[in-house]
């Protein structure tokens, strides 16, 4: 296992919403989500930012503190006379969230606490063909080094899959590129592993809440654009929440045939889709002799031939997304995967297409970029779910017991 070689930055965490009737799971859970993402640091803060009257902020912090969930953590200045107030912060033995980001060919895995420090990383090759079993050992294995390494209890486990999820059943569906993982009980197997909630989510969903709580609350609504071993999408509101739709499928932009692309032959059984046609995998397909590793290196030594297919599948991808920006209007569209980190051509073409095919009003106040969290952009937004769920009302009670 690695050491931990980057650091997550302060990621917004979302409270849940006040009524005027507030029962006490609420209040608790409100107070340490505000504390755990340095949103309000002190009592006083706490009052303005929730909402609540001091006495009821001032009882929660109490029982708080003497459950050993919250610690003080110094003295925040203040401008003026009055009296320095306590600052205070998560305890670090409040326990800890285990993370894993899987994709095609390798998975992102990561132990954090709850102030959100990463306390250890490790990349794992996995090839989610060999099927559920197989991969999952892999990340079980390397999950519980992660956690015996930590030293801290596992309070829940975080799971990104590059292919449809229902997350309330815990089960992929259908996932095209993942045979033999229709319905397999990927939260069940975990959640017997390591005795704790599980949350099982797609991928590029991770990413996308991951960069959307990175940036300043002002660049959401956010569409996320993943362009890898296949091409998928995730859509963050203008709450900061994930859009999953009725039935989880929202985003699943890699089976949108677009126009003008050739009649290749999708792994759905569709013809022309996105995914077939300007994916790395399609762009190593008309490069013959091609896998994905070797697109990568292509692109990164602007290797002439692949930089060519590179500008067609932009100009593709930018036809997509310009109907995505017109129907879901988001104030931003970030493009992640490895190609984009490799080289700013398909940005680049994406941006041009986008820009030309859009009505000025969609486009106005549009920002298109690449991820600012990068490869660790799922690790990000898998981090955000796991403290949101152990700092939740419904489990908020669980912590100092």
């Amino acid at each position: 296992m690695s050491s931990p070689t980057w650091t997550l930055p302060a990621l917004r965490l979302e409270a849940p919403l006040l009524s005027g009737r507030v029962d006490a799971g609420v209040t608790l859970s409100t107070v340490t989500r505000l504390v755990a993402s340095g949103t309000a640091v002190s009592k006083a803060d706490l009052v303005v930012a929730a909402g609540l009257a001091r006495t009821t902020v001032s009882a929660a912090v109490d029982e708080l503190l003497a459950r050993g969930v919250l610690q003080p953590d110094g003295i925040r200045p203040t401008s003026g006379r009055g009296r320095p107030a306590d600052r205070l912060a998560l305890s670090p033995q409040c326990g800890s969230v285990l993370l894993a980001d899987v994709g095609a060919r390798g998975a992102h895995l990561a132990v954090v606490d709850l102030r959100q420090r990463v306390l250890g990383h490790v990349h794992a090759e996995v090839d989610v063909r060999e099927g559920p079993a197989a991969v999952l050992g892999v990340v079980e294995s390397e999950l519980e080094e992660l956690r015996a390494r930590a030293g801290l209890p596992v309070r829940a486990v975080v799971i990104g899959l590059p292919g449809p999820v229902d997350g309330h059943l815990g089960i992929p569906v259908r996932p095209p590129i993942m045979p033999g993982w229709h319905a397999y009980p990927v939260a069940a197997r975990l959640q017997e592993t390591f005795s704790c909630p599980v949350v099982l989510e797609n991928d590029v969903n991770l990413r996308a809440l991951g960069e959307a709580r990175a940036l300043p609350a002002d660049q959401a609504p956010l569409l996320f654009v993943k362009v890898g071993t296949g091409i998928g999408g995730g859509l963050v509101t203008r709450e900061g929440v994930l859009h999953h739709g009725a039935d989880g499928a929202a985003g699943d932009i890699g089976h949108v045939r677009v126009r003008g692309a050739p009649d290749t032959v999708c792994v759905c059984g569709n013809i022309g889709c996105i995914e077939a046609v300007a994916s790395i995998t399609a762009i190593a397909r008309r490069l013959g002799d091609a896998d994905v590793t070797d697109v990568r290196e292509r692109v990164a030594r602007a290797d002439p031939e692949t930089m060519a297919l590179v500008r067609e599948a932009a100009a593709l991808i930018g036809e997509v997304v310009a109907m995505l920006v017109h129907f879901y209007n988001p104030a931003r569209v970030t493009l992640g995967g490895s190609v984009t980190s490799a080289s700013d051509e398909l940005l680049a073409g994406v941006r041009s297409v986008v820009y030309q095919r859009a009505l000025p009003l969609a486009t106005r106040n549009l920002v298109l970029a690449t991820s600012v969290l990068g490869e660790h952009a799922g690790l990000g937004g898998a981090s955000v779910l796991g403290i949101e769920r152990v700092l939740s009302a419904e489990h908020i009670g669980l912590l100092g017991r």
